[in-house]
């Protein structure tokens, strides 16, 4: 079992340790003509490598462990499914998980229930699911107060605690009962459970937000709730990162928007920015923003880009729209290393502002990637700028370049644009984000905006 077998390898590389300085302090530290103090240096500076490359073995046989405990055997079987239910979005995607996964490879049965509405969301169509009798004793045993987790249960469909006897396993997340029936139930490594339980959560939640959404402009019309819920899905407030000065501007031209950005911190040292626009306005615009966001954060090696870029176009062709894609861009910023990795997938307008003698520069972070979610993607080309203290990175939709004066000039096109960059560098992150806007509604003078205005904002700080 997983679990086991980490805490096996934990052991083992504390033991050869524990080993090592035992045998450095008596070998070396002892007296044999060399100084004390460098015989004492010498042992710790091996210590020093043992334990390196003890961590990189051991993060090295964690990772083989885990695939040999998740993706091997009968547990890969659930695991495959949650891989599906991962990029799920509504109740036809989760049924089509279910057949192919759990229904035609695993040879499962699958009772979905609504306890708070009382009515049976899906069942497979064999006769131990959907008999009378299963659903009088299920409802019996497991009334709607049920806490939230996973369960198994034994033959007689009641609760147990030990899985070896169990005859399948339940989650049960705010009224909704997700039951299992499964003969080898016993076989499958503990830990893929509670995956399973956090991705079914996750898939509750985010098919709840688009269906309110579908539902809100279907029925009422009332965008403004429409846009409270699309809302949702980006950050509210900035996160706190370490070295870095982040801000954020976001005007809709309308209510519901097809701009949408987030940031996502990796690791300590490494963040991850996104934003992008999704083509037209409107409700099928919100839905795909929400899809983007959504799957970006569901990917699990927020370092992949390529693979991220990948699933956000897979999860907008799988909706089926025939005129709707995206521009986005996706960077990570390392401030250990002092660089920014990216895709541009075809956003015109991000830039970088440097600190030179002879005032700021400005880089831009040119497109790597055609649009995505409506062509073949060409190839995803991944590349890397070097960053230094007081750069301001600039991440904006055409919103901003591309609005106009009485003339017709687009902003992006003059050098007042230029210069006001250039100038407000200097600032914080909001500071230089206010000054933009402010610049782009002065620009445009008192007609209508023609576009959603997005801006993100990030300063490298010491």
């Amino acid at each position: 079992m997983y679990k086991v077998r980490i805490k096996v390898l934990l052991a083992v590389t504390g033991i050869l340790s524990i080993l090592l300085f035992i045998l450095l302090t008596n070998v070396l530290v002892p007296s044999n003509g060399l100084p004390f103090l460098f015989n004492v240096t010498v042992a710790f500076v091996a210590f020093l490598a043992f334990q390196f490359g003890a961590t990189y073995a051991y993060n090295t046989y964690a990772e083989k462990i885990r695939n040999n405990s998740l993706f091997k055997k009968e547990t890969n079987l659930l695991s495959s499914f949650i891989s599906k239910i991962r990029f799920a979005y509504s109740l036809d995607d989760l049924f089509e998980a279910i057949r192919t996964e759990l229904e035609d490879r695993a040879d499962c049965s699958v009772l979905y229930m609504d306890k708070k509405n009382n009515y049976v969301v899906y069942n497979s169509p064999d006769r131990i699911v959907s008999a009378d009798q299963t659903l009088m004793t299920l409802e019996m045993n497991f009334k709607q107060s049920t806490a939230d987790g996973f369960y198994f249960f034994d033959d007689e469909l009641g609760v147990t605690s030990d899985q070896k006897k169990s005859r399948g396993f339940f989650i049960v997340h705010e009224n909704h009962h997700f039951y299992v029936l499964c003969r080898y139930t016993r076989l499958f490594d503990p830990i893929i459970f509670t995956q399973l339980y956090d991705e079914f959560v996750s898939f509750t939640k985010r098919s709840s937000i688009i269906a309110d959404l579908t539902r809100i402009s279907e029925l009422s019309k009332e965008w403004n709730m429409v846009a409270e819920t699309q809302r949702s899905f980006l950050p509210a407030v900035m996160p706190q990162v370490k070295h870095l000065d982040i801000a954020a501007y976001f005007r809709p031209l309308v209510n519901v928007s097809g701009d949408y950005y987030s940031v996502l911190p990796i690791t300590e040292d490494k963040t991850l920015f996104l934003l992008g626009d999704v083509s037209g306005k409107g409700l099928a615009a919100a839905l795909v923003m929400g899809i983007v966001i959504n799957t970006v954060k569901n990917i699990q090696n927020k370092e992949d880009l390529p693979n991220m870029i990948k699933a956000v176009d897979a999860a907008i062709k799988g909706m089926k729209f025939d005129d709707k894609y995206t521009v986005m861009f996706l960077g990570i910023v390392d401030t250990a290393a002092m660089t920014i990795t990216y895709v541009n997938a075809s956003m015109s307008d991000p830039i970088i502002i440097t600190k030179t003698p002879a005032g700021f520069n400005i880089k831009p972070l040119e497109s790597s990637c055609s649009l995505v979610g409506i062509i073949e993607l060409d190839d995803i080309r991944v590349e890397q700028k070097k960053l230094f203290y007081d750069d301001m990175i600039l991440i904006a939709t055409d919103g901003v370049s591309e609005v106009m004066n009485d003339e017709g000039i687009e902003l992006g096109d003059t050098e007042l644009y230029k210069q006001t960059v250039q100038n407000s560098a200097f600032k914080s992150a909001q500071h230089f984000v206010n000054d933009i806007s402010d610049l782009v509604l002065d620009y445009n003078g008192n007609k209508k905006l023609r576009d959603d205005v997005t801006m993100l904002a990030v300063k490298i700080e010491r």
